[in-house]
């Protein structure tokens, strides 16, 4: 028999520590996910106020720091899945629930004045909107590492949420009640939300050419993006009503030219 305490000459190795898992998350890039968050919230806020402008500029200011944090994060190394999944919920908030209550104070809540069936439209297409929105972001989530990064399947989001935003805003700065266009913004509700869930495709400007520096992309690109910044000095709402409404009619051109080729390409 063994002695109490006797070992042979093959130790057992130890178990190494196990790290201690960190609980924390980083505060930068949250920072500027909740700044957004509070924008959308806000946004809410004055559009059930009658504050149309101020609501519309908010859902903008959502969608500037919207690209800000995952830009943060990347150039701080502070990345994580915590930041993911709250950049993704307060996008819902920002980009689906906001647009679609501003959309609904301005014009569509009026339409109950047509019978409660049409009433019932109005706050129902408010609906479609953030759903396709929920949608939208949850599709992108779990295909994220699937998809081509040159593409987003689908109108983005904030691209949607710019192009309500800038419709009730120009219509608003022109003088025009949302009572009036109360079917124009049905329309406009209904088109975004549907172009959010759509297969069209859309240029990301996340795929060019690798270079030293980063990604190249071609030399027009900057003097577009000059002359768009001198007319959002001119004129801020109709410049984005026209850059957000090119856009969203940027997939389905495609689409469209798509279609045609490959006939010709079969025949």
């Amino acid at each position: 028999m063994a002695r109490s305490g006797y070992t042979s000459g093959m130790e057992t190795p130890e178990t190494p520590p196990q790290p201690r898992r960190n609980r924390g998350i980083y505060l930068l890039p949250n920072l500027f996910t909740t700044a957004a968050l509070f924008s959308g919230f806000f946004a809410i806020i004055a559009a059930s106020q009658g504050r149309f402008e101020a609501a519309c500029v908010a859902i903008f200011i959502a969608a500037v720091l919207d690209g800000l944090d995952g830009r943060v994060a990347r150039m701080t190394n502070t990345q994580s899945e915590f930041g993911v999944q709250y950049d993704s919920l307060a996008d819902l908030i920002s980009f689906g629930m906001a647009p679609s209550l501003v959309m609904y104070h301005w014009a569509l809540y009026s339409m109950k004045f047509d019978g409660a069936t049409l009433g019932k439209i109005g706050w129902l297409g408010a609906f479609l909107y953030a759903a396709c929105a929920a949608l939208r972001l949850a599709r992108f989530n779990s295909q994220v590492g699937t998809v081509d990064k040159r593409w987003f399947i689908g109108l983005p989001s904030p691209s949607a949420a710019g192009l309500m935003a800038s419709f009730v805003w120009t219509l608003h700065d022109l003088g025009w009640s949302g009572e009036e266009l109360r079917y124009a913004a049905l329309a406009i509700t209904t088109v975004s939300g549907l172009l959010m869930v759509s297969r069209f495709r859309y240029p990301s400007f996340k795929g060019g050419k690798k270079g030293p520096h980063g990604d190249r992309v071609p030399f027009v690109v900057p003097l577009v993006v000059i002359a768009a910044i001198i007319g959002l000095v001119i004129d801020p709402p109709k410049v984005l009503l026209a850059v957000f409404a090119t856009f969203a009619v940027f997939g389905p051109l495609i689409a469209r030219r798509a279609a045609r080729r490959s006939p010709a390409e079969g025949a």
